[in-house]
């Protein structure tokens, strides 16, 4: 199978490429593609940016050149208080925007043309017996909200939960690469580890020093789930 895996930071990247074998550089459309072997699975890995433009352009870039069965999207979110702490795994089971609205006659969250939620692979649509994983205290399974904001103040997550009350993350790239993948129909799922909480007073110190503690954590269970792939 060939697997695309995209993340929106270079701290993140670093994290994913020592699990490549064989690996080799393309450069298309100014981004760089790693590829390589994975258990039996050819990967190709890439660094998107920030927001959902250069979500949208990487994943577009991606599909278009490396036509890949399905693309995984992993790295960081944060939390909304509702049910997921820091160092806790999230992998979606719908992705929505939380800013984005359309006009009259569409809901919030619904980009024109597209779904109000957009639908990922789940974890049991991947891998046989995936029920222990999936019950893993620190894994949650719920609403990602996505849009092009670094979330930090209360009233940001408040704004959110009164649109989408059962969100328990955020993040800024994951909206788009749904979008994008919903657009050229190929498979999509999302994995995230939780950073930080915006809104709590040490919010930008959570996440700053999040990075010195293990968010090794999702790609642990990544190298996982991808080589339990038939």
């Amino acid at each position: 199978m060939k697997i695309a895996i995209i993340v929106a930071m270079s701290k993140e990247l670093k994290l994913l490429l020592p699990l490549l074998q064989e690996p080799s550089v393309v450069v298309a459309n100014n981004y760089e593609f790693h590829l390589g072997q994975l258990g039996s699975h050819e990967v190709i890995a890439v660094q998107c940016g920030i927001g959902k433009v250069n979500a949208a352009i990487s994943t577009l870039t991606l599909i278009e050149n490396f036509h890949p069965d399905m693309v995984i999207n992993t790295g960081v979110a944060g939390g909304t208080g509702g049910g997921a702490k820091i160092l806790d795994v999230v992998i979606a089971d719908r992705i929505s925007y939380h800013d984005c609205w359309c006009g009259p006659g569409t809901e919030w969250g619904e980009a024109a043309g597209c779904p109000r939620y957009f639908k990922p692979l789940t974890l049991a649509d991947l891998i046989p017996d995936s029920e222990a994983l999936s019950a893993h205290d620190k894994v949650k399974h719920g609403l990602i909200a996505s849009g092009d904001i670094f979330v930090s103040r209360k009233e940001d997550i408040e704004h959110i939960l009164s649109v989408f009350p059962d969100a328990i993350a955020v993040d800024m790239e994951s909206g788009a690469i749904a979008q994008t993948c919903f657009i050229k129909n190929v498979p999509f799922f999302c994995i995230r580890v939780v950073s930080d909480t915006p809104g709590e007073s040490d919010n930008i110190s959570q996440y700053e020093n999040f990075w010195e503690d293990a968010p090794q954590s999702t790609f642990h269970i990544l190298h996982h789930i991808i080589t339990s792939l038939k």
